[in-house]
């Protein structure tokens, strides 16, 4: 189709993109026809008529986080994250905000805080969920007890009509909505039409006895028309003004096209706070719990249970946020209080241990304090991505996940819940909200087989039964979308569904905004993604655990962790960070390796271009694998498909260099000066670098003078070490090009009283892995495993240096060797150490101690490898270089720095490379003072600081061997 008389827009029909827009959070798939990426408003207007003229359904898409399927259709998308995302004005003392409906809730909360104010509802996807799209959802949050829904908070709204005229929906008085009606446009028709419909007492009758209990705050399910009979044109009691807006929270942008927001703020919640999490030893424990507490007005009271907790131990990010768990409760109550004092808090927390253990209810009662309130929550937010991380194709699925009760129902429409569930023999997940009556309830079911796919829609329509029963919502915050509209007639009465439709036909009568959602929706069991299908591909790494390596590219559930910004730390993903480009995400990669896999466009499936081309900008940073909730391992599948397409295709001279580098430093030893001399010299550097596709900007790594090895021979230590043997990994970086450190770090040993050996290996095969040369890392593996295996134990580990090459002992090397060494390769590897790791652990074992360095002074600025902070820890590099009595270390709050190996070696990667390092890293060291010592691991970092800032950046190991008294 020809979208080329779109004005002004840029528009994506390309195969890749309609991919990636072809899937949210949900279980559904359906391609687009194209992306479109609008503006400003005038856009927005000319793809709206574009749409009326040419009859095509428009779907409005921000983050593309929805779990109902509420951005997935057979239209055209349009993205609103990429260019309308700024905050307009905010005006403190009215304590409200305009803004774009791309902007990041998180980023809005960041701008609003020095006013001292904050939009109040919040998502678990609060870091790249946008405002957008929470006005569709009518999205509430953990806090909604306190703060209620986006509905609450939406004061005025800018849209484009379905005819491409622009409105402003506010709150009115009843002689202003008159006014209105009299006009001849679209806006004065939609006000009237309204009206009409509201005004008619047998509509309201049925409006009020068929909505949900009044008393439930979160009701999502349909459009919000009980909402407008409250208003002072329908109730002359009311104090509320008749406005729009509470229709279009919660509309999934099926009536209008949002442009701009006008939101309320309210003043930051007290800086005093505690989380109580109350162990339950069952679950309907904790629904009778959850009553109590509701007395004593805390802010928030959410639940997980114990799948959630379980799989908490398998993820590295979350499996450190378990710090409050003690051992293994079917389920913990998160209660989180707010007052003004730490006296006022412990006294309500008091209040409430006492209240529950009067009822005899819990049996650990831990109290979170300060910074550590923050991982709590992080563990329970990271719920929908664990459950996604389940292996194999059963997994908990949203189904039911999204109704909710007024909360004194709850215990009882949980027991029918329960009893229902039991009956079709299915385990069910039960996390979140319970204070408001909502739980995220999640079924196990494998909906690539036909038998689930039927209880897929049984158990849906046996819950719109249950939850009519007990006057709930089937949606408390997630919306209706595509996995809900079939039921509401079920749930509100097929009269109500009738002024439903009715409302759709007055908005929107040529039917172009997101057709298929809340009304008219196609069956709840048509176009989802999963299917049964086997590659028939052996595969070079793995994945048993995972079920195969599909189920594993499919744990990644679209939930979008990896669009987060640079503003919320973390690592995930470097290159969306740097772009804000959806095709750079973790998702995208994952979505495209999932459709092309099962939906090849040619028989080679190792050969597609729209693979090649998303995994080309992924650095292997391994950050998904631990700040994924899923565990999405985006470096592995992305090594995986390479090797695979090498057996088919051409292999690049480039990459078969890059991965070979270690055999090139081999030879080049032989005559280290001219090796050096050759990289250096202006003439033949250019023509190297031309040859191999290198950026110009950058200079080769230069060889020592002597390897690691040689200088150890040269250097014999005849001295009797009392703190035990260290076997030093002598990797391929630190042996021909980092001697210096190497040496330092032997000389460092030995000072403190250690035996260090380097042993008989091989390189540590990282630039193969790096490359997908899996073939030649697999026999690298193999070798160093059995070079290895007898003499690395706790008592004598072998520790590495550079963080990416020790750390493939633990990461990938259990994975890759064959399965009859799989066993050795995982004992060795919990006893493969980082330098930080070994000398901190002798630390708090009292070998090493404060008074071995100097006491003066000196200020380090840090920044952790991507390897080291995804698959083991910064802290211990921090605590290592904090042993000096008056040293100060200050963690740079860094994602990647942008190198990555070879990724910013390469031309056409440089000027993303660097643009990864300005975000945080190069600002922060500029901004450090000349006295200020800086401090990378990875010796690509140390290249890539000097590039981007002049500065040297050091080794820690170099600054603690210079700290020995």
């Amino acid at each position: 189709m020809d979208f080329t008389d779109i004005i002004g827009c840029e528009v994506k029909t390309d195969l890749l993109h309609r991919i990636l827009y072809s899937t949210d959070a949900s279980a559904y798939r359906e391609t687009p026809l194209a992306v479109a990426f609008p503006k400003d408003e005038t856009d927005v207007q000319e793809i709206v008529r574009y749409a009326s003229r040419n009859h095509i359904n428009l779907i409005p898409r921000a983050g593309g986080t929805s779990l109902a399927g509420q951005v997935v259709g057979k239209g055209l998308v349009v993205d609103i994250t990429k260019y309308m995302n700024h905050i307009l004005e905010i005006n403190p003392e009215e304590r409200w905000v305009r803004v774009q409906p791309g902007v990041v809730l998180d980023e809005l909360n960041l701008y609003c805080k020095p006013y001292g104010l904050f939009f109040g509802p919040e998502t678990s996807t609060s870091n790249r969920c946008c405002l957008g799209g929470m006005v569709g959802n009518n999205s509430c949050g953990s806090h909604s007890l306190v703060y209620g829904s986006t509905r609450d908070h939406l004061l005025e709204a800018k849209v484009i009509l379905s005819d491409g005229s622009e409105a402003l929906l506010k709150g009115m008085s009843p002689k202003e909505v008159d006014s209105i009606r009299a006009g001849a446009s679209l806006e004065s028709s939609i006000y009237d039409r309204m009206i009409t419909l509201l005004s008619n007492k047998e509509n309201q009758k049925e409006i009020v006895e068929n909505y949900p209990d009044a008393s439930l705050r979160r009701r999502n399910s349909g459009y919000a028309i009980d909402e407008l009979l409250h208003s002072d044109y329908f109730d002359s009691n009311s104090q509320e003004p008749f406005n729009l807006c509470k229709l279009l929270a919660g509309s999934e942008g099926t009536l209008a096209f949002v442009t701009e927001l006008k939101l309320r703020l309210v003043p930051l919640p007290p800086t005093e706070k505690a989380v109580v999490c109350v162990h339950c030893s069952t679950l309907e424990e904790a629904f009778v719990a959850n009553l109590v507490v509701l007395k004593h007005n805390p802010v928030a009271i959410e639940l997980m249970d114990s799948t959630i907790l379980e799989l908490s131990k398998r993820n590295i990010s979350q499996n450190k946020n378990r710090f409050f768990v003690q051992g293994d409760p079917a389920a913990i109550l998160i209660i989180e209080l707010a007052e003004n004092t730490r006296i006022e808090v412990d006294k309500k927390a008091d209040e409430i241990e006492a209240d529950l253990k009067a009822h005899h209810y819990g049996t650990h009662y831990p109290r979170v304090y300060g910074k550590d309130i923050s991982r709590v929550w992080s563990l329970r937010k990271a719920g929908l991505g664990l459950l996604s991380g389940m292996p194999g194709s059963a997994k908990p699925v949203s189904v039911i996940e999204d109704t909710a009760v007024a909360p004194h129902r709850l215990p009882a429409y949980i027991a029918d819940m329960k009893e229902m569930l039991d009956g079709y023999g299915l385990s069910c997940v039960y996390h979140a909200h319970i204070s408001t009556g909502e739980l995220h309830l999640r079924p196990v079911l494998n909906l690539k087989e036909k038998k689930d796919r039927k209880l897929f829609r049984t158990v849906a329509t046996k819950t719109a039964e249950l939850v009519r029963k007990h006057r709930g919502s089937l949606s408390g915050e997630h919306g209706d979308g595509r996995l809900r509209g079939e039921f509401i007639p079920l749930l509100l009465g097929q009269k109500v569904y009738s002024l439903l439709k009715e409302v759709k036909e007055i908005w929107d009568s040529p039917h172009i905004f997101n057709m298929g959602k809340i009304v008219d929706t196609p069956p709840m069991d048509a176009d989802l993604r999963y299917e049964q299908q086997d590659l028939g591909v052996n595969t070079y790494f793995d994945y048993s655990r995972q079920k195969g390596w599909l189920c594993a590219i499919e744990q990644c559930n679209g939930s979008g962790d990896c669009r987060k910004s640079d503003l919320f730390g973390g690592t995930m993903c470097p290159t969306y960070r740097a772009t804000r480009d959806e095709k750079n995400t973790t998702r995208a990669r994952a979505n495209t390796l999932r459709e092309l896999l099962i939906h090849p466009l040619q028989k080679d499936i190792f050969n597609q271009e729209e693979i090649l081309i998303v995994l080309d900008t992924c650095v292997s940073c391994k950050a998904c694998k631990s700040e994924c909730p899923s565990n999405v391992d985006m470096a592995r599948f992305k090594a995986e498909y390479l090797q695979h397409h090498y057996d088919s295709a051409h292999i690049p001279l480039r990459s078969r260099l890059v991965a070979n580098l270690t055999s090139m430093q081999k030879m080049g030893m032989a005559v280290p000066w001219l090796y050096n001399a050759v990289i250096s010299n202006v003439f033949t550097s250019s023509f190297i670098k031309r040859i191999l596709k290198f950026a110009p900007q950058r200079s080769i790594p230069r060889l020592y003078k002597m390897t690691l090895r040689s200088w150890m021979i040269k250097h014999p230590d005849n001295n009797i070490h009392d703190r035990g043997k260290v076997y030093l990994f002598a990797d391929e970086f630190t042996n021909y090009m980092d001697v210096e450190i190497g040496i330092k770090f032997i000389k460092l040993l030995r000072a403190l009283g250690y035996e260090v050996v380097i042993p008989e290996h091989i390189e540590s095969g990282r630039t193969e892995l790096s490359k997908g040369f899996l073939k030649k890392a697999k026999v690298i593996a193999e070798k160093n495993v059995a070079l290895l295996k007898e003499i690395i134990s706790e008592e004598t580990p072998l520790v590495g240096i550079e963080p990416s090459c020790i750390l493939s002992f633990r990461d990938e090397y259990p994975d890759l060797v064959n399965e009859n060494i799989q066993g050795d390769a995982r004992k060795m590897a919990a006893n493969c150490l980082l330098y930080d790791e070994f000398i901190v652990r002798e630390i708090h074992k009292g070998n090493i101690s404060q008074e071995q360095f100097t006491e003066l002074p000196l200020h380090i600025k840090l920044h952790g490898h991507c390897h080291q902070k995804s698959l083991a820890s910064i802290e211990p590099s921090k605590e290592m270089l904090s042993l000096p009595k008056n040293y100060q270390v200050d963690v740079i709050p860094s994602g990647c720095c942008g190198m990555a190996g070879a990724f910013g070696y390469e031309k056409e990667h440089y000027a993303l490379s660097m643009q990864i390092g300005e975000q945080v890293l190069f600002p922060a060291i500029r901004e450090a003072g000349e006295e200020v010592c800086i401090s990378a691991p990875g010796t690509s970092c140390r290249q890539q600081i000097k590039d981007g800032t002049g500065k040297q950046a050091y080794h820690p190991i170099e600054i603690l061997y210079n700290a020995l008294q």
